[in-house]
């Protein structure tokens, strides 16, 4: 269950730290206040795409982050302990910066996106505003029957099982049909391989060489001028320590108040015959240390001349030819490999065909077991939004060709009249049947979902009057077994929801922001006046809004 969200420069939000609780949570707002922020900040955290846009303006970046309790839920448990991540919270945080570049942390640790979208898939299901459009796509309604069913990890596996019959059988397409190339290329590799073989560059060998290079080069040079500073400094005839010496000797016989004047004189001219006497000895040692070695030089230019003269051959960079000899060894032994078991991979082939098949006719089994009992449901649902004598089914019917997720295809079928057939839903329904089919369809979908937090955003669009006040009940019962925020514009919707939570925007120093807070009785009495009477508040409206709120929470949970 989500239980914090804090938002940091995000959008027009400058700062904000909510605090959820279980039940039905409605949020709600005059149009364009920023309803969507929340659920955009909640998005960000889940994984979802960011840009630089994410960032209110004028901030260096936008900080989220959602605090979950995961003591109910196992699957995300399992995952973050696959990971070796803490399990006794679940912290989600994303930073965006203006750039448009971000950062993700789940429980402290860097994570990324994918991280994210993956635990989010345990931790919220969202409901969007769109989704009555998404019904139009056939492809959505097999992905909502296999929610139903508990499906999702049969046919993930079925999904997985095909995509390695598939490459097997490319693979051995290859190998069969394209024998001739395959053995032109496996001498090709061979000979790369062994040359490279032979050169044997290590990762940093190039670094290493080029600056060996560099020194034996100029060794010479460096020595003979080494030994001109070493002369520079000790010289007895015009060297620095001579000349200072002098200069000392100098001041010496100075009469006792001038040597007082001139004592830091002095003090710096001992200091620098320090110095330039330790300077005269390193420049020494160095002298000894370094010997001439042109055969070493011979050898190491050598080298490097077959480094660049193979790394020509391959028109690519010399640091480049260590990456280029794993990829050949790679694709070689994948080729030599395929000579040798031909027979194997034929097997495996064929063994991956019957499993693939066995999976898919349980999974076909469980589509259409499940289609009746999702239809049935749906149906009772629509009954309830004043949709009492539609007819809705579910059609499973058999593809002609496999495919990843199986050998069905799935079509929702709708007769909103008695007397008339039922038809594919994409072709029959009107925008307001379309609206209330949808959300019957999500909230049965809700009901069998294991996850606890459900976010609905104005999935009550094209609904009204009694059947609105329905909707709310409908959301209220789910909530009362989990968690469930939905963004409304309905009063009859809001008035059912346990909490509610109210966002306005507010002009500060020339500047817009969005403000948000849980509001109390009082509070939701006024919000649910603005929603039934406009800005103006009658006392009318505010006792017509008293009244709602009243009568919806009679026998409410706590």
């Amino acid at each position: 269950m989500l239980t914090q969200l804090a938002i940091r420069d995000y959008a027009i939000v400058e700062t904000l730290d909510l605090e959820l609780a279980g039940g039905m949570t409605a949020i709600t707002g005059e149009t364009g206040a920023g309803k969507s922020i929340l659920l955009g900040a909640l998005g960000l955290c889940l994984g979802e795409r960011a840009d630089a846009s994410s960032v209110r303006h004028g901030s260096e970046r936008a900080d989220l982050s959602a605090r979950f309790d995961i003591a109910t839920l196992p699957a995300a448990r399992a995952w973050l302990e696959e990971r070796e991540l803490a399990t006794d919270d679940c912290l989600l945080r994303r930073v965006v910066t203006a750039s448009g570049r971000s950062k993700a942390w789940i429980n402290g640790q860097p994570a990324t996106v994918t991280d994210l979208k993956a635990l989010g898939e345990h931790l919220v299901e969202i409901h969007g505003q769109h989704a009555h459009q998404l019904l139009l796509r056939e492809e959505t309604h097999l992905r909502l029957l296999d929610d139903f069913a508990g499906n999702r990890a049969m046919v993930n596996e079925l999904a997985e099982t095909f995509r390695r019959w598939q490459a097997c059988r490319r693979r051995l397409k290859q190998l069969t049909e394209s024998g001739d190339e395959v053995q032109a290329r496996r001498q090709l590799l061979r000979y790369q391989v062994e040359e490279l073989d032979l050169l044997a560059l290590g990762d940093e060998e190039l670094a290493t060489l080029e600056h060996e290079q560099e020194q034996l080069a100029h060794a010479e040079e460096t020595l003979r001028e080494a030994q001109l500073a070493a002369e520079c400094c000790d010289s007895d005839e015009g060297g620095v320590l001579a000349l200072i010496n002098q200069a000392m000797h100098r001041l010496d016989p100075l009469p006792g108040s001038d040597r007082g004047t001139l004592a830091d004189v002095l003090g710096m001219l001992g200091d620098a015959r320090i110095q330039v006497e330790e300077a005269a000895r390193e420049l020494h040692r160095f002298t000894d240390a370094t010997e001439l070695d042109p055969e070493r030089l011979a050898w190491v230019e050598s080298r490097l001349g077959e480094v660049h003269r193979i790394a020509r051959k391959h028109h690519i960079m010399p640091e480049e030819l260590p990456a280029l000899h794993h990829r050949l060894q790679t694709e070689l032994e994948g080729l030599e490999g395929g000579e040798h078991d031909l027979e194997t991979l034929r097997a495996e082939v064929e063994s991956l065909r019957d499993t693939w098949r066995e999976k898919a006719r349980s999974v076909g089994e469980a589509r259409r077991q499940a289609a009746a009992r999702f239809g049935k449901e749906v149906q009772e649902q629509l009954a309830f939004l004043a949709m009492g004598k539609a007819r809705f089914d579910v059609d499973v019917v058999s593809r002609q060709a496999p495919q990843p997720d199986g050998m069905e295809e799935v079509r929702f079928l709708i007769s909103a009249n008695p007397g008339q057939p039922p038809r594919p839903l994409t072709k029959v329904a009107s925008g307001g049947e379309l609206s209330r089919i949808s959300l019957a369809i999500q909230v049965v979908a809700a009901r069998h979902s294991t996850i606890p937090s459900l976010v609905f955003d104005e999935v009550d669009v094209g609904i009204s009057g009694a059947t609105a006040e329905i909707v709310g009940k409908l959301l209220r019962r789910l909530g009362e077994h989990g968690q469930v925020m939905t963004v409304t514009h309905l009063p009859q919707v809001a008035a059912q929801a346990h909490h509610h939570l109210h966002i306005a925007k507010q002009a500060k120093r020339n500047t817009t922001l969005t403000r948000m807070a849980l509001l109390d009785e009082a509070g939701r009495v006024s919000e649910l006046a603005r929603m039934l009477g406009g800005v103006h508040l009658s006392d009318r409206t505010l006792a017509h809004a008293r009244e709602m709120l009243d009568a919806s929470q009679q026998g409410a949970s706590p």
